[in-house]
């Protein structure tokens, strides 16, 4: 129950396999010149005596390019009942990030986090999911947005993140869904604004449902847009330049129109593996546009330095919608 109400925090003690959960930490700088993905974690391979790894990941979203560093299992460390991992020498939690990896070295400190709020009845982005102990994947939100401070020497550059905007997520379970799509930003003209949504295939039972994330935090609340709340995805078209999302619920209808240009690849956990390719950019732009049902405008606004994927089984993703 604890771990539950703590989605921040590592869920994976007392794993021996088949398991993963990594942490998606976002700095951008106040020019949006700069902007890195970190991503902390552990991967649990099928057999008890593995290969095991832990890793860092990071994507230089200004230059497209990404590289993964594995680390032993036993150089990784996490508590349960907050957001603090140590991978190596690199440390990441509420507080910041300190890094020590080749060619990316320094402290970026960070503000108050934003998490999704939690409950006993809904504890995070996941609702009432989060209690079901045999999901494949489990999603959490642990900033929607908070302030940085600090620099990071970069292949003899220095990034100063003095005045940026962070972002963190994660996700832990066993493997990531067959087939989604993700988005997210947090650099609009109102600073306010931040947005995480996913579609994805997500195995129920001895079925499977077309799943529905969607966080939008502006006008001093959280609009959800979830599978939880009875939001439904009216209409998913993904092409090789473009995300269509259009997506009803109790605040009204919310329609994104994102970006696809080229990214990096990532490693991502399937059942047996860490290593499935999953092309991911930080170079999108999103437009969001929220309508209550009388067909008022409430949000109009463009996000960028955006994080988008698309990736598996989309086809059949969309067919489920239909």
């Amino acid at each position: 129950m604890r771990n539950v109400l703590t989605p921040a925090g590592y869920h994976g003690h007392g794993k021996r396999t088949r398991y993963f959960e990594g942490w998606y930490v976002k700095l951008v700088d106040a020019r949006q010149e700069a902007r890195l993905a970190l991503i902390p974690g552990v991967f649990l391979a099928q057999e008890a005596d593995g290969p095991h790894e832990a890793f860092v990941q990071v994507l230089d979203g200004a230059t497209g390019r990404s590289w993964y560093m594995p680390y032993p299992q036993s150089e990784f460390t996490a508590r349960s009942e907050t957001f603090a991992v140590q991978v190596g020498p690199n440390r990441f939690s509420n507080g910041g990030v300190r890094l020590d990896l080749p060619e990316l070295t320094g402290q970026v400190d960070f503000g108050p986090l934003d998490p999704w709020p939690v409950t006993p009845v809904s504890p995070g982005a996941m609702g009432w999911y989060a209690w079901m102990p045999f999901m494949e994947c489990y999603h959490g939100v642990v900033s929607f947005g908070h302030t940085l401070h600090g620099q990071l020497e970069f292949e003899g550059r220095t990034l100063d993140f003095d005045g940026g905007r962070g972002y963190i997520e994660k996700d832990w379970g066993q493997a990531f869904p067959s087939g989604y799509v993700w988005m997210h930003s947090n650099s609009f003209t109102d600073p306010q604004i931040s947005l995480i949504a996913s579609v994805a295939i997500i195995p129920w039972l001895r079925g499977e449902f077309q799943g529905l994330l969607l966080g939008l935090r502006a006008n001093g609340g959280l609009y959800k847009f979830t599978s939880y709340t009875g939001a439904k995805v009216r209409e998913l078209r993904i092409d090789d330049t473009h995300v269509h999302l259009v997506v009803t619920g109790r605040a009204g209808t919310l329609e994104l129109r994102a970006t696809r240009p080229d990214g990096a690849f990532l490693h991502a956990p399937v059942r047996t593996e860490m290593h499935k390719r999953v092309e991911e950019t930080l170079q999108a732009q999103i437009d969001v546009r929220l309508t209550d049902r009388s067909g008022r405008v409430i949000l109009d606004d463009l996000g960028t330095s955006a994080g988008v994927e698309v990736h598996g089984e989309t086809d059949r993703l969309i067919r489920m919608g239909t």
